[in-house]
């Protein structure tokens, strides 16, 4: 099978009858408009269907990739397939950054933004907070855009692709910056769960990694210029790691962001993984479930509660925070959110009832599953889960009224 055909693992095979890479707008205008059933192919990152369809697929990957800097406006226009990665370069040359940016710099930006991709931070927002215009076409061929401000743009902006082929973002930018990346090691669950917003309010990004059988590590991303900062030797009863490591313990140190305090630029510590290397063999599977942050210490004490369960499936599970907003289809929508996020094994048997094991433990505490990851929770539940999801239904039949962009996965969850 094509590696085009499966997503980036490997585990999930596309059932589109054809895939088109169109190299200009115009070209993929065209396309949509003549083609009955379509949906927008990104990174290949996506390990639900999300971006699935019995239809054809178009992927926004051969669009010229543009990254035009509003200085005054402090925006920059990105074309859809451009990697976050390759657009911080181009931005830190000109001396502008973004708020944030996910664990990997590989994905690109409209799926990022389609799924509410994250990055972590108390008062971060996810990617899709960003976005201050979208440029799609929709199913009769005509390129549009949708401004902040204009009336449903918060229900445009993370819409799993249901309302169009976005071609082109535009995202807010802000003054570039430098940050310093610290890990530290042997950190106790326990503390955890004592200290937990005490851990997260610790720098402008935080992350805390188990593998739930003995191995806890905090990664702790200081702005330089959020006051004076030197890692604590004994912070939360962890120490400062002695040399770079991974967050999947056994995995070279190599692919990582630059460790040990040094500062750099807010491209290259941000993420987890650096550009220029496949963060991991693709061997894996992925979940992840964002709950309420009033709900955060009980939600991480109910998956500890399964450690034995989970860790022989898994590689290693990532606590991150994040700001509420008001975009309708995000799982930060209207809360500030902790995410919870499983990368398991490539063993599917396995993992399936440690799974549905940890969808009960959470059931409690308002879960909302990140779109592109897997998870099994009952569309009558996820659905419920969304207050604004009329509205947004409202919109989509605006929008794409024959359903020329929907697909198994959102009409199991979307209706």
């Amino acid at each position: 099978m094509s590696a085009e055909r499966t997503n980036w693992a490997g585990k999930l095979t596309y059932g589109a009858t054809r895939i088109h890479t169109p190299s200009s707008v115009e070209e993929l205008q065209d396309v949509v408009a003549r083609t009955a059933r379509i949906r927008a192919l990104g990174s290949r990152h996506s390990f639900s269907d999300v971006a699935d369809t019995t239809g054809e697929l178009v992927s926004v990957a051969g669009l010229p990739p543009r990254a035009d800097v509003d200085a005054a406006a402090r925006t920059v226009t990105v074309a859809a397939g451009l990697r976050y990665g390759d657009l911080a370069e181009q931005l830190h040359r000109q001396d502008w950054a973004l708020h944030n940016l996910g664990s990997l710099p590989h994905l690109s930006v409209a799926g990022a933004v389609a799924t509410a991709t994250h990055g972590s931070g108390d008062g971060n927002g996810n990617l899709a907070t960003a976005v201050a215009a979208l440029h799609l076409v929709r199913a009769d061929g005509e390129l549009v855009t949708l401004r902040r401000g204009e009336p449903d743009f918060d229900g445009a902006v993370v819409a799993l692709g249901a309302l169009g082929v976005v071609v082109a973002v535009t995202l807010d930018v802000v003054p570039a910056f430098e940050v310093q990346q610290v890990v530290y090691d042997d950190l106790a669950l326990d503390t955890v769960g004592e200290r937990f917003d005490e851990i997260f309010a610790a720098a402008y990004s935080v992350s805390v990694f188990t593998d739930w059988a003995g191995t806890t590590r905090s990664w702790v991303k200081h702005r330089v210029g959020d006051g004076d900062w030197t890692p604590d030797p004994a912070w939360m009863g962890a120490r400062p790691a002695d040399s770079p490591r991974n967050p999947v313990p056994g995995m070279p140190a190599v692919n990582c962001t630059e460790q040990l305090g040094v500062p750099g630029p807010w491209y290259d510590r941000l993420p987890h993984f650096r550009l220029e290397f496949t963060p991991s063999s693709g061997e894996e599977l992925q979940s992840e479930f964002l709950v309420p942050r009033a709900h955060g210490v009980a939600a991480f004490g109910a998956v500890a509660a399964l450690a034995g369960h989970i860790a022989p499936v898994l590689q290693i599970c990532e606590l991150r925070t994040v700001a509420a907003d008001d975009l309708w289809l995000s799982p930060s929508y209207g809360r500030d959110v902790v995410g919870i996020h499983f990368t398991w094994r490539k063993d599917p048997e396995g993992v399936a009832p440690v799974l549905a094991r940890i969808e009960r433990a959470l059931a409690p505490y308002e879960p909302r599953p990140h779109w592109g990851k897997l998870f099994t929770v009952a569309p009558e539940q996820v659905r419920e889960r969304y207050p604004r999801l009329a509205d947004f239904r409202r919109l989509r039949g605006e929008h794409d009224p024959d359903g020329c962009f929907g697909n198994a996965f959102t009409g199991r969850y979307l209706g």
